[in-house]
């Protein structure tokens, strides 16, 4: 009896982490090989367009070094881009400063910097943070981009935009899709989860509010936390046959 209790009891703590630690889960593919043996800390699976973002958080000079990775449509013409952007303003595309990787039909990919002002106004130009080792390759039919971009002293989070597109015209992005994956692209990385050197995996909420991403972080660690406590009593009690 209290043999059969305790296996029930350790079944249901299993059930109770399973189901109360989400953040846990947000795992990413082993680290791919990156060019000059580059390596992250945290790395997070973000929420839409397949996209990838592996990154290493320097608190001391507020620099944020990272490698996006996401493929683009395929298009008739072998061309297209992809971006990764911070907006300082907002937590939409509009006021997005943006690192993009772009490919021409004629196979070449280059790296560059835009500043997205409105929805019809792109302009190749420099970045309101500085930028620094910005470069882009094609790997598996996904195209990377690394980069180190400075951050404002003191913080815990950015809003995050990312795209992809399936045509370019010279060195310019042309329309992206209006899918809702594409309009939904957007998320806030949390930079604490990284300073604080979690590894693996690291939260990221849905745009807009920072501040909703770590409440959500808290509340899901205080949860499981009172579960794993509430489990325990229980298998606890089942081996001393209370149950």
């Amino acid at each position: 009896m209290a043999a059969g209790a305790a296996a029930a009891a350790a079944a249901f703590l299993f059930i109770l982490l399973s189901l109360t630690t989400p953040s846990l889960a947000l795992t990413c593919n082993p680290q791919p090989s990156f060019p000059n043996k580059r390596t992250y800390s945290s790395c997070t699976a973000l929420p839409h367009l397949n996209a990838t973002l592996h990154f290493t958080f320097d608190p001391a000079n507020s620099s944020l070094s990272l490698a996006f990775s996401a493929a683009p449509p395929s298009s008739p013409g072998g061309g297209g881009w992809v971006a990764w952007a911070i907006n300082p303003t907002s937590t939409g595309m509009i006021g997005a400063q943006a690192l993009m990787a772009l490919k021409s039909s004629a196979g070449s990919v280059v790296a560059k910097t835009f500043n997205i002002s409105s929805y019809h106004s792109i302009a190749e130009s420099k970045l309101s943070f500085d930028v620094w080792d910005l470069s882009a390759d094609e790997a598996s039919r996904a195209m990377r981009l690394f980069a180190s971009v400075k951050v404002p002293a003191g913080s815990r989070s950015l809003n995050q935009v990312w795209q992809v597109g399936g045509a370019v015209d010279g060195t310019r992005p042309k329309i992206h899709d209006m899918a809702d994956a594409n309009k939904d692209a957007k998320a806030t990385l949390v930079l604490a989860a990284a300073e604080s050197g979690i590894g693996g995996s690291t939260a990221v909420s849905p745009a807009p509010a920072p501040a909703s991403g770590v409440s959500r972080v808290g509340e899901a660690s205080a949860a499981a936390t009172a579960f794993l406590a509430l489990g325990l009593v229980f298998l606890g009690s089942s081996y001393f046959g209370l149950y």
